[in-house]
């Protein structure tokens, strides 16, 4: 009897995680991204949206809180209750000031990591009226002496303008930045000529390029991308170069471990479904199915990554 009473006490230890696990989500889920419309986190943060809601049951309703290099948007998400009901669309800008000692959050503490949406290459683009037609002219062409080229970003620390840090740090070149509140403002500051360079990443800067709005000249991968395959690397060019923007889903620190699971599998399926399969190579994404541990280690690589280029920018 007294194995049999110790059972039925486990069980009914476990029955809080069983209940949650078969009732979640009761509720419309809030999903947080941390940049304006219009840009690749909004693009990818939608798609991300409609599957779970399609998938979960339940709405996910994306939320906007732009600034800052979305720090004000984690800093929501991390002081939401830990219930599932708030999310985090993880972008490269968390990999970037996660080790900023000067937020009011630690991002690979404070945020449990879901699972990933894709990796993507950024694209070198450049407004049409750029002579450039590659990146060695480019290097050539900002290096002249009447040369007045500015680079587009969408906001200190954000992926954009750490790579094209990155990219100034590596050819030696002296290239003004001018920073927009978000992808879909400095994109649209590209195409109107206000800037004339730019790092973008693909699923927001394809469609300008397919009709011709902006000009490409190269991927910041380490390999070309299916999307736009006769676009060289910028590595051609500049030896060693890579960028990435990783993409993925996060959660309030002390999200109950069955909920995590829940919305790692729903996602994992998306990469199964060729509706969605579709969608996502089309924002020249590559996929990132695995498990919570898995996109943890990848954002914890990210962030020494980024780490390193962030002290090589202030250090100038």
């Amino acid at each position: 009897m007294h194995r049999l009473a110790r059972v039925v006490a486990l069980s009914l230890l476990a029955l809080p995680n069983a209940a949650s696990a078969q009732t979640y989500p009761a509720k419309p889920i809030r999903l947080v991204v941390g940049f304006p419309q219009g840009g690749p986190n909004e693009i990818l943060g939608r798609l991300a949206a409609g599957w779970l809601s399609q998938r979960l049951g339940q709405p996910v309703n994306v939320d906007n809180i732009g600034g800052q290099s979305g720090n004000p948007a984690t800093h929501e998400v991390v002081k939401a209750a830990p219930d599932g009901y708030t999310l985090l669309l993880v972008g490269p800008a968390n990999a970037i000031s996660g080790s900023n000692p000067n937020l009011p959050f630690v991002f690979l503490r404070d945020i449990e990591l879901i699972g990933g949406i894709t990796r993507e290459a950024l694209v070198l683009v450049v407004h049409p009226s750029v002579k450039a037609q590659n990146t060695k002219e480019l290097i050539a062409l900002v290096r002249s002496p009447d040369a007045k080229l500015r680079m587009a970003s969408t906001g200190v620390g954000s992926s954009p303008h750490l790579s094209g840090e990155l990219f100034k740090s590596m050819t030696g070149l002296t290239l003004p930045v001018v920073h927009y509140q978000g992808g879909g403002p400095a994109l649209k500051a590209m195409i109107a000529g206000e800037a004339e360079v730019m790092f973008e990443p693909m699923s927001a800067s394809i469609e300008p390029v397919r009709t011709g709005k902006l000009r490409a000249l190269a991927v910041s991968t380490s390999t070309r991308s299916a999307a736009l395959p006769d676009l060289p690397v910028v590595a051609d060019a500049v030896p060693g170069y890579e960028a990435s923007a990783v993409t993925g889903l996060g959660a309030p620190r002390g999200t109950p471990p069955d909920v995590i699971a829940g919305l790692n599998a729903a996602m994992n399926a998306a990469f199964t479904d060729d509706a969605m399969k579709r969608k996502l190579a089309d924002t020249g994404g590559e996929p990132l199915p695995g498990t919570p541990a898995d996109f943890a280690a990848l954002m914890k690589a990210e962030t020494e990554k980024w780490g390193k280029v962030v002290k090589s920018a202030q250090g100038k």
